[in-house]
């Protein structure tokens, strides 16, 4: 209760359709967040899936709430949103949440999570009031809006995949390095749409795996060729940007599962000129993640 997860929502070709937060709430339900982008076509597949166990006499049904996300991210998060709270938030530990007032704002769900790898949170907060209490955050000097290329090279340092660029329907979470999200007993149960290719690939390992990349020379960005020691093409770039923290060049692509391996000397094309890269552990940066004592 009151734990979220990193999940997948799978095709059945084992791709990945959209990558969710599913929280187990205290009040009998479970409360998903999805991609603001994928919302249409994974709100579609959920309806179509509760009308068939509807059909077989089970008792679900779907709601969607009409609620924001704000999401406050770093190292003063804590200060700030503690003073807008009655609940302890150092009782709240990463991937937790629950639902209180903030600054005034009944309702709000909030669940220590974000997509920086710093601590954070993100609040679901009815509509109506998100400005309202997007404002009172503001109204603090260390509270400041950021941009999307802001987060972007936060969620690149910390590792972590935009869906669209660095997975999709046509990778999976084995290719994706994310088998983590996929529980013991739904492996055993393969009960979810998919597991032959899953499982299969898990067995018999994929042809080509994520892995993160550092650079020299100018920038790589997605959809740049990652070339192996002897310069045939055996990968592509798919998310990549200098790192502000680290103040060098950082990218994510797939690569030849043969060359996946960290500390793996390879290459990147950039603008028809080659340039050496490195296969690198991910994160880049080490994350800041709050586990509650």
């Amino acid at each position: 209760p009151l734990q979220g997860t990193l999940t997948l929502l799978t095709n059945e070709k084992g791709g990945i359709v959209d990558d969710l937060i599913v929280t187990n709430t205290s009040e009998d339900h479970l409360y998903v967040v999805s991609n603001a982008g994928c919302a249409d076509k994974d709100l579609a597949i959920m309806k179509d899936r509760v009308k068939e166990l509807q059909a077989a006499g089970g008792d679900v049904y779907l709601e969607v709430l009409d609620n924001a996300l704000l999401a406050l991210q770093g190292p003063s998060m804590a200060r700030v949103l503690q003073a807008g709270l009655s609940n302890d938030l150092g009782k709240l530990s990463f991937m937790n949440s629950a639902t209180m007032t903030v600054f005034g704002v009944p309702g709000c769900r909030v669940t220590r999570c974000g997509y920086t790898g710093e601590d954070g949170v993100e609040i679901s907060v009815p509509a109506a009031r998100a400005v309202e209490l997007a404002e009172r955050l503001l109204g603090d000097p260390e509270v400041w809006l950021a941009g999307l290329a802001a987060r972007d090279s936060l969620r690149l340092e910390a590792g972590l995949c935009l869906y669209g660029s660095d997975i999709d329907e046509t990778t999976t979470p084995v290719e994706a390095s994310l088998v983590w999200t996929l529980g013991r007993r739904r492996r055993t149960a393969m009960d979810f749409p998919g597991a032959a290719v899953i499982m299969a690939q898990l067995k018999e390992k994929p042809k080509r795996r994520r892995v993160g990349l550092t650079s020299e020379g100018p920038p790589v960005r997605p959809h740049a060729a990652i070339l192996g020691p002897e310069g045939r093409p055996i990968g592509t770039v798919t998310s990549g940007c200098p790192s502000p923290s680290l103040c060098k060049n950082i990218a994510m692509g797939y690569v030849e599962a043969a060359y996946s391996r960290a500390g793996t000397a390879l290459a990147v094309d950039v603008r028809k000129k080659q340039h050496p890269a490195l296969v690198t552990k991910m994160p880049f940066v080490p994350t800041h993640y709050y586990m509650a004592k």
